[in-house]
């Protein structure tokens, strides 16, 4: 009776659920990546300096041979090396999960939003996460993408107040912040760059970018409260709070420890914005409030060291994913084969209608972001080639770079090589695959709302 139940349970399993750990999915992309080596022959384009940043010379490409050619054992060597790689990334994961570890037993963070969602009545939940995912967005427009790591954790726990699971929440809080930074009128690393090549204003042409990155936050508020809260039957432990709302109320010790956490984050963006924090420098003063937090609610040297350890081990599956991801850019590398693939995908665009090439190119950037996951990096290798193609197609290079823009910027929220967003997912407590069932159908819909935007763009002579 028993096997015959289990069986049938098997059987009658969604797709979903039987698909790979996250661990396995990646390798198995990582093995593709390797045959693809020898599929596509090495190439290089030759680059020059321009203001102390290197730029790809157009119509400069040629074909080399590797100096490293990828063997078997490569691919398990490239594991190693992809954790090394990615070592700031699994750091800040390990550091923030312990800091919010401490926060978490502090009871503050939980007090204090048990208590704001009790006064606004979680029969808003709703509008709570609609105005949450906005708030996000704007985190991602103006901040950036990994500097907000450690706010996923807080929109866990709205989420949970509501009554919502964690995918709810790390779904508000890495949508929300993805789409923004994606779409951001005036994102640095992105915009600012290619509109530094292309010889234009920098951050002119907003208009269009805040009409899409607002309607595409709209779209994700209704999605999350439309489709993402009915998958609330796969929540795990950790979904809910502790207490009823009625019960939360704030204890002078509680004000504090919210009070260091604010002002870090505070300090964070001071540094962010004044003195070019990245990584490293938000991992080392998420390790300082961790300390301070915990000498504020009574625990000492090694009660602040055992807490770190809990909160870092319960994050360490989501880091080991980061770096294992990053294998992949290891043996792209090697092979010296990522300059060939965007010199074919970029070739693609020219000689199409000019009303579809701008949609074409963001499908082509979506791609050559797998392989080159950082926007600035991607910036510079792609525009000094696609700027000439826009301008012998007749498309507009503002509207070259909003192409670029979307392809780039959406496609961090799936690919497994962005590790930002497996840093955020890490400490949100959700799986990859997980992510990926609820973020995909969500996907289509941007797509089809920027593309729209692009071709209206191309229409009007944006």
């Amino acid at each position: 009776m028993d096997m015959t139940k289990q069986t049938t349970d098997v059987v009658s399993k969604p797709w979903y659920r039987a698909m790979p750990d996250p661990m396995v999915l990646i390798f198995g992309i990582l093995v593709a990546t390797f045959l693809l080596t020898y599929l596509v022959p090495a190439g290089t384009f030759d680059r020059v300096v321009v203001d102390g940043k290197t730029t790809v010379v157009a119509d400069s490409f040629h074909y080399i041979e590797a100096v490293a050619p990828v063997h078997v054992f490569d691919i398990f060597v490239a594991i190693p090396k992809g954790l090394i790689s990615a070592a700031p990334y699994l750091f800040i994961v390990f550091i923030a999960g312990g800091l919010f570890h401490i926060l978490q037993r502090s009871g503050a963070l939980e007090n204090a939003i048990g208590v704001a969602v009790n006064k606004v009545g979680v029969h808003n939940r709703n509008l709570i996460i609609t105005v949450g995912t906005f708030i996000y967005g704007f985190f991602g427009v103006a901040v950036g993408f990994e500097n907000n790591i450690a706010l996923v954790p807080v929109a866990v726990l709205i989420s949970a107040a509501v009554g919502y699971s964690r995918l709810v929440g790390t779904t508000m809080a890495v949508g929300g912040i993805g789409i923004g930074f994606a779409l951001s009128p005036i994102n640095p690393y992105t915009v600012g760059v290619a509109q530094g090549i292309a010889e234009l204003p920098i951050f002119s042409g907003a208009g269009l970018r805040t009409a899409l990155v607002l309607a595409s936050l709209a779209l994700l508020s209704y999605y999350i409260c439309t489709r993402v809260a009915k998958m609330d039957d796969e929540a795990i432990a950790g979904d809910s709070l502790q207490k009823e709302l009625s019960e939360y109320t704030m204890t002078k010790r509680n004000k504090m420890t919210l009070a260091a956490f604010v002002i870090g984050l505070g300090v964070m963006l001071y540094g962010v914005f004044a003195n070019g924090w990245y990584i490293n420098e938000i991992a080392g003063l998420f390790l300082l409030m961790a300390i301070i937090i915990g000498a504020l609610n009574g625990l000492d040297a090694n009660g602040i060291v055992k807490q770190m350890m809990e909160g870092a081990s319960g994050v360490t599956a989501g880091a080991l994913v980061i770096g294992v991801a990053a294998s992949i850019q290891v043996i792209l590398d090697q092979a010296q084969i990522i300059d060939t693939i965007v010199h074919g995908l970029s070739s693609l665009i020219q000689g199409m209608p000019v009303a579809l090439s701008a949609i074409v190119t963001s499908v082509v950037q979506g791609v050559i972001n797998l392989f080159i996951p950082g926007g600035s990096g991607q910036a510079m290798v792609t525009m000094p080639i696609l700027i000439p193609v826009a301008d012998l197609t007749g498309m507009s290079r503002q509207l070259m770079i909003t192409a670029f823009q979307v392809g780039d910027g959406l496609t961090n929220l799936i690919v497994p090589t962005s590790g930002g967003t497996l840093a955020m997912l890490a400490l949100g407590g959700v799986s990859y695959e997980r992510w990926l069932k609820a973020i995909l159908p969500f996907m289509l819909f941007v797509y089809a709302l920027c593309w729209v935007a692009l071709f209206i763009g191309q229409m009007i002579g944006y």
